[in-house]
Order: structure tokens, then C-alpha cells, then sequence
């Protein structure tokens, strides 16, 4: 008779912790996956309803429109500021756009604040002597150095300005000729330390990148603007497109450098020093989006660690102030928020071990506690940026179809941009790298034989990388049948093989082109 074999016992850590009518079983193995996997989704969720609550905000106070105190009988000086670093391609549309702003001209001065180390000191210099030529108070202040980058130029600047008011405008954008007329009244409240408005797109139609490009702005400034000011919540400065009262900038300490988000930190401090800050969306200063992904990855991640630098040089400060606690609230998530993408990267390892547990274990738990996670995690994504579509175009229904793809190249950026942020968790100062700007309005313009284009490294390697992982999670789905997640991970295998390879293929055309 043959004997009965036994299967061998399992090991400790598969043994269950906990059971409950059959329908949960969770032992150490499982644990030390599901742990940190529910407890970063439950952190993303979070941020997530945050977002939701944006919209909330938004919409609940988007009737409200900011009217000027008064209209200024006796209009203020105005020193219109323009810091530059290396913008050959865009320094002179810039001065051209500035010098044909409608203004008294003995009441408007014009610095052209050039850090520049190429032949664009010569072109800032001869556009300066033109305008000067032509009846303009406009100066070329050049420095020798880049001591404090932008914030160090502005700051240079001010000491020689004799404006009472200071505008300020990126090399990429081209403010129009009522701009000053637009804005200058608001400061007819002697509250009012600072005016932004809305930056609009002058290369939007020009690729699928610039596309989406502009849905993600068109998000920051629709429902983050204006659900924060409508709503009494502070806001920041976006560093060009907008005016500050030379007082509040002095009395906030003036401009600092040592963040990469000189006008965050400025920001906070006018506010909490009790300057009110002012929002116009219905003034556009349009502006040239990046058209080259490392471009774009370089100035989100100027942003990204921008942001958390400031988090950790003013959030206690924030914290412990006499600020409602709806103002602090909404300061943590605003310059905590870019703390998601090194959560996602950790997510993204977590993602396929998880699910091998998850469909382990039945439906169960992954219908009643791992999808209400997802979608407060991203479905808020679809629903923030969808709204910003709607209140801005009237073809908002067209432009839908790049949110898809949007949700893609975010989760995309989170490998350079969780670099960005444990950078400024751990310290690490870097430069102050600008986004290169190539005179690109149109599609019949080329910019891959021009100069400025940043180096890859090893980055997008490990983005395809990623990309071939999610691959091999969507392999596992379909052969477990788990055929509902298969296009939310396609979001994944999509976002990291995009900026991967098109962060190869920019650079190598540029490097071929150029004979490099």
C-alpha cells in the first residue's frame, strides 16, 4: 500500500497573519510587499483628493473676478526687467515685444539683465544701443559672472532700477502692447504686492510634447491659480509675466538664490508678510514652449527640486505662523506635492509583485481597497486637467484626447524628477540650469541644428528600462487574465519608453546634424 505523501510545511513567513471569513489572508511574504505598496498608494491618494479639492475651489469661486481699486490718474514708474543667460535665438523678439509695450515712455525704463557667456552679449548689446537710438530708457547690464543666476541678476538689476513697479519677463515670452495698461491699475490697492497672469502658448499646434505641454500649464494656471487665489489661499509668482511693488520685494527680504525657485520662495515671503497677491487670468503673455524633451525635463526638474527646497527652507516657518490653518494646509500640499514622483518610482518596483499577491489572494481586496486608491490617485489627474480644458477653449472636447497620453509623460517625468527631489531632500545644490529656447513658432521651424541642446546621460537607459519592465507586468496581466489593469499599466509602458526614447533620438539628431 502505498504511503501518503505529505507536502512539506511552509515556511514561517508564508504562514497567515490574519484571516477573516475566508476572504483575507496575509502572511510575512505578503506583508512585506503590500505594506509599503498600499501605504505609498494611500499617500498618492491623498495628494490625489487635494487635487480633487483644487477643483472644488475652483469652481466653486471662478465667478469671482479681481476688479482694479481705482484707475490711476498718475501713472507709476516702471522698470521692466529681462534677465538672460545664453539666448542668441530669442533676445531680440524679446526686446522688440518689451520695447512695443503701450506706456508713457519717460515713466518706463527697460533693463536687459545679460549673464550671458556667448555671441549673445554682442546681440542683447546691439538691440539695447537700436532701442536706446530709438527713444527707449533701456540699459544692458551685463555681468561678469553668474553669482546667484536669476535671482542674482534680478537682484543686481534692482539696485539700479528707478522704477517703483518691476515687470519682469523670460527670454521666451512676448508680452503684448497692452500689457502695462492691463495690470498696472490693480496696484492701485496699496496692498497688492504682486500681479501674475496667465502665460499662454505661442508654439502650442507645433508636436505632440508641446501639445502636452500646454494642457499641463494651462492645469497649473486655470485650476492651481485660480483655485488658490479665488479661494484666499496663497500662491506664487511664476518668475516672468507678471509685476511686483518694489516695496514688497525689499521689505520680503529680497530676492534670494538658495533655491532653484527664487520666485516660490519670494512669493511666501510677501505673503507672509501680508502683501496680497493678484491673479488676471484674462491677461495672456504668451510664451514659447519647450520643443525638446530634455529641454522639458530639465526645466521640470528645476522646478521639481525648486519647490521641495523651498518646502524645507519655509514650511516651518509656514507652520508655526498665526496663518489659518486653511492657508497652511494648502502651502504643505503645494510645495510638498513633487514628493509623488520618487513615491511612484518606489511604486513602480512595488506595482508587479503586488499584483502577483494581490490575484493570490481573489478580487476581493484589489476591488474594494487597491481601486478606490488608484482612481483617488489618478482620475483626479484626468478630471483637474480636463476642467482647465473646458473653461479655456471652446474645441475643449478635441483636446481631450491628450490627456491619455499627458497622464503617460507624467508618469514619465518621475525619473527625473525623483532625482530633482531627493536632491534637495538630501541637499545636493546644483546650478541653476535654464530651459534652452530656440525661436520655435511655428512648425515649419527647425531647432536641431541649434546650439543649447543638454546632454541625456545615463537617464533615459534606465526610463527604457522601466518601459520593459511595465512591459513584462503587462505580460503578467494578460496571462492571469487581469485584463482590466492592462491599459492603466500601458499608461506606464507608454510614459518611460516615450521619455527614454525620445531623449536619445532628440540628442542623437542633434549631435548628427551638427556633425558633433
Amino acid at each position: 500500500m502505498a504511503s501518503l505523501i505529505l507536502p512539506p510545511e511552509r515556511p514561517r513567513f508564508y504562514q497567515p497573519l490574519t484571516h477573516w471569513n475566508g476572504l483575507y489572508q496575509l502572511n510575512l511574504f505578503d506583508a512585506f510587499i503590500l505594506i509599503p505598496y498600499l501605504t505609498i498608494l494611500g499617500i498618492l491618494a491623498v495628494y490625489g483628493i487635494h487635487r480633487y479639492y483644487l477643483v472644488y475651489l475652483y469652481l466653486k469661486n471662478k465667478d469671482k473676478v479681481a476688479q482694479p481699486k481705482a484707475r490711476l490718474d498718475v501713472k507709476p514708474r516702471v522698470t521692466v526687467q529681462l534677465p538672460i543667460y545664453n539666448e542668441m535665438y530669442v533676445v531680440e523678439r524679446l526686446v522688440e515685444a518689451v520695447c512695443g509695450i503701450r506706456y508713457p515712455r519717460e515713466l518706463l525704463e527697460i533693463q536687459v539683465l545679460d549673464d550671458s557667456t556667448d555671441g549673445t552679449v554682442e546681440i542683447a548689446a546691439a538691440c539695447v544701443a537700436k532701442h536706446r537710438g530709438l527713444g527707449f530708457n533701456i540699459s544692458h547690464v551685463h555681468r561678469a559672472n553668474r553669482s546667484g543666476f536669476k535671482a542674482g541678476a534680478l537682484e543686481n538689476g534692482l539696485k539700479l532700477a528707478a522704477g517703483e513697479l518691476i515687470a519682469i519677463f523670460d527670454a521666451d515670452f512676448t508680452p503684448g502692447a497692452s500689457f502695462l495698461e492691463d495690470v498696472v491699475d490693480y496696484f492701485s490697492d496699496a496692498e497688492v504686492g504682486m500681479v501674475q497672469t496667465r502665460w499662454g502658448h505661442i508654439n502650442r499646434e507645433y508636436s505632440l510634447l508641446t501639445q502636452v505641454e500646454s494642457v499641463i500649464l494651462d492645469g497649473h494656471f486655470v485650476i492651481e491659480h485660480g483655485g488658490r487665489h479665488l479661494s484666499g489661499r496663497f500662491f506664487n509668482f511664476n518668475g516672468t509675466a507678471g509685476i511686483w511693488r518694489r516695496q514688497t520685494i525689499e521689505s520680503a527680504g529680497g530676492w534670494e538664490h538658495d533655491t532653484l525657485t527664487e520666485d516660490t520662495d519670494l512669493s511666501y515671503r510677501a505673503q507672509l508678510a501680508g502683501w496680497k497677491f493678484l491673479y488676471l487670468p484674462h491677461v495672456v503673455c504668451p510664451a514659447e514652449l519647450p520643443v525638446e524633451m530634455n529641454s522639458f525635463k530639465t526645466q521640470q526638474s528645476r522646478w521639481a527640486k525648486g519647490l521641495v527646497q523651498t518646502a524645507i527652507k519655509l514650511l516651518p516657518r509656514i507652520l508655526r505662523s498665526d496663518l489659518p490653518w486653511k492657508i497652511k494646509v494648502e502651502a504643505f500640499f503645494h510645495l510638498t506635492a513633487n514628493i509623488s514622483y520618487p513615491l511612484m518610482i518606489a511604486l513602480s518596483f512595488l506595482l508587479l509583485p503586488a499584483m502577483i499577491v494581490r490575484f493570490n489572494q481573489g478580487w476581493f481586496q484589489m476591488l474594494y481597497i487597491d481601486l478606490p486608491l488608484w482612481l483617488a490617485s489618478t482620475a483626479s489627474v484626468s478630471m483637474f486637467y480636463l476642467i482647465s480644458q473646458k473653461e479655456l477653449y471652446p474645441d475643449w472636447r478635441i483636446r481631450l484626447k491628450y490627456l491619455p497620453f499627458l497622464m503617460s509623460v507624467g508618469i514619465g517625468l518621475s525619473v527625473s524628477n525623483s532625482k530633482a527631489v531627493m536632491e534637495a531632500l538630501l541637499g545636493i545644490k546644483s546650478s541653476f540650469k535654464r530651459t534652452p529656447k530656440y525661436k520655435i513658432e511655428s512648425k515649419k521651424d527647425r531647432w536641431a541644428t541649434k546650439q543649447y541642446l543638454r546632454r541625456t546621460g545615463m537617464m533615459p537607459f534606465f526610463e527604457l528600462s522601466l518601459g520593459a519592465y511595465f512591459s513584462l507586468v503587462v505580460l503578467y496581466a494578460f496571462t492571469s487574465q487581469n485584463y482590466p489593469t492592462i491599459p492603466f499599466l500601458m499608461l506606464f509602458v507608454i510614459g518611460f519608453t516615450y521619455m527614454g526614447l525620445m531623449s536619445i533620438v532628440h540628442m542623437t539628431l542633434h549631435r548628427w546634424l551638427r556633425g558633433l
